[in-house]
């Protein structure tokens, strides 16, 4: 989420947008304002203690608004909100209302998804998401299968949601010189699998862990680019080893730190596959990234990443969640060079339709049609 805010609002200012990103501060030393580029802000709005963690940030959501709604007045006002994420919606929703301005709303994750896969979020999420969708002027999807789960479960009109797919940056993500990427992060010339995400059980770590233990190949590296997240991620890390550990692979598995954005096409470049065993994915913008790097993808059959993984010409889809059958797709790729170089040109392809600026390009109209529509009213 924080590439997506990123590079859209870069996007949109290079068309003429100004646009301000207001954060909660967690950092008591970052200033007040930053100017990123011409017009660009970020604002880091006082809500809280810096070191709360997520599970207590709804209690602050009121101090956050309050916070936002000053420096809107200050700066003269804006012609529209755009909330990303569930606790911006809430803020938004309630800025929506007090100062009479349209909302348009990301959530990149849903409650309810969630749940249909086994990670439960408390109820007073699943009652905001409903709240802020019942009140939006726009909700934007990141693909059909995201479009399709807010009407399931939410019951969202059709004529309010966008689908506005994010994008890849370019010039960062294409594909390079396998062997100087691997050069440069101190791996050998056996096969390279990687995951990359946060670690917590949504994301799969525990699958692509038993896809290479199933693969049966020693030379075979597993690259786990990410760290804990929330409350539960240092269990979650944890556990993940006691399993790397009980399968024998300790050898086999590398974890890296989080890397600046700009410094994953690295990694993978050096890969020869990567695997996104998600549970959930609204989108699946590692499995794009790849892709642009020319860097097959074995994927989860779930939401977006249905859409960005062409099953047997780009990558590979998994229905389930079975390791044996990640593991038997790794093989065939990894067993195939000039299957593997097909899929990597296919993906490289594909990933082309997707850039930051086509989507600023669609949000845009979005925002100026909202001029000629009458709020949704809530009350």
């Amino acid at each position: 989420m924080n590439v997506y805010v990123r590079e859209l609002v870069a996007a949109l200012a290079h068309r003429g947008a100004a646009c301000t990103v207001y954060v909660r501060r967690d950092d008591p030393t970052a200033p007040a304002e930053v100017l990123v580029e011409p017009g660009v802000r970020v604002v880091h709005i006082d809500a809280g203690d810096p070191d709360f963690p997520k599970e207590m940030l709804p209690g602050i959501v009121d101090t956050f608004s309050d916070g936002v709604m000053a420096d809107i007045e200050a700066i003269g006002g804006t012609d529209l909100l755009h909330a990303n994420y569930w606790l911006s919606g809430v803020s938004g929703h309630h800025l929506k209302h007090a100062l009479g301005l349209p909302l348009v709303t990301t959530f990149h994750t849903l409650a309810r998804v969630k749940a249909e896969t086994g990670d439960a979020e408390p109820e007073r999420r699943i009652v905001a998401e409903t709240d802020v969708i019942k009140c939006s002027e726009v909700i934007t999807a990141n693909s059909v299968a995201e479009a399709h789960q807010l009407q399931r479960l939410y019951g969202a009109p059709a004529d309010r949601i966008e689908i506005v797919p994010p994008g890849v940056e370019h010039a960062l993500f294409s594909p390079g010189d396998q062997g100087g990427a691997r050069r440069a992060i101190g791996l050998g010339d056996g096969p390279v699998l990687m995951f990359v995400g946060r670690i917590q059980p949504l994301k799969g770590v525990d699958v692509a862990v038993e896809a290479v233990a199933a693969l049966g190949r020693p030379d075979a590296t597993l690259l786990v680019v990410g760290g804990a997240s929330g409350s539960d991620g240092p269990a979650e890390v944890e556990r993940i080893r006691s399993r790397i550990e009980s399968l024998g692979v300790t050898d086999q598995v590398r974890f890296v730190a989080p890397q600046p954005h700009h410094l994953l096409s690295t990694y993978y470049r050096a890969a020869d596959l990567v695997l996104a065993p998600s549970r959930s994915e609204s989108f699946g913008l590692v499995a794009l990234e790849a892709a642009a790097c020319g860097t097959p993808v074995v994927a989860s059959a779930v939401g977006g990443l249905r859409t960005l993984v062409d099953h047997g010409h780009s990558g590979f889809l998994v229905e389930g969640r079975d390791p044996a059958v990640y593991a038997a797709y790794a093989d065939e790729i990894l067993s195939n060079p000039m299957l593997a170089a097909e899929m990597a040109m296919n993906a490289a392809e594909r990933a082309r339709a997707y850039t930051w600026g086509h989507m600023a390009d669609r949000l845009m109209r979005v925002y100026q049609r909202l001029g000629d529509r009458r709020l949704v009213d809530c009350h």
